[in-house]
């Protein structure tokens, strides 16, 4: 039984990039659901990444007073893993094990060390299971989401 799902930047972004509707859609229904159960679990490097990105990458961005609310609402409903030496280090032995690019790593490693089972990513190979932690990509065609929660 999953108890927490890890969501990478890109779940979150999605849910306000308008030039991708149907990722848009998805996004919304996964994290209204991660939110209502509790299981949503972010890192402080995940909302770096979508602040700058929402309100400086997406064809549409938010404002900046915007995006800041945003991650504020976030850190209000959502567990929080904050980026460690420890996490830094782990990702950088993802780096030379599984030759992870550093931000992908920072993601495995806070998740790995924090004991989460489940990120859900698109910047993984989907299904693959690396020393306990299980990427899904939830925009996957096949992908359903009563399956994981």
């Amino acid at each position: 039984m999953i108890d927490k799902v890890f969501i990478d930047t890109n779940v979150l972004v999605y849910a306000y990039d308008r030039s991708e509707m149907k990722k848009l859609q998805q996004a919304i229904t996964i994290l209204e659901r991660l939110d209502a159960t509790g299981m949503g679990v972010i890192s402080t490097q995940v909302l770096t990444e979508f602040f700058v990105t929402v309100s400086y990458k997406l064809r549409q961005p938010l404002s900046t007073e915007q995006a800041y609310q945003r991650v504020q609402n976030y850190i209000q409903a959502w567990q929080v893993i904050d980026m460690t030496a420890l996490i830094v280090l782990e990702a950088a032995r993802g780096v030379l094990t599984y030759k992870f690019s550093m931000w992908d790593a920072q993601i495995w490693a806070a998740a790995k060390l924090n004991q989460i089972e489940l990120v859900f990513s698109e910047d993984f190979n989907s299904g693959a299971m690396i020393e306990g932690v299980r990427f899904i990509n939830p925009f996957a065609p096949d992908f359903r989401l009563e399956e994981w929660l």
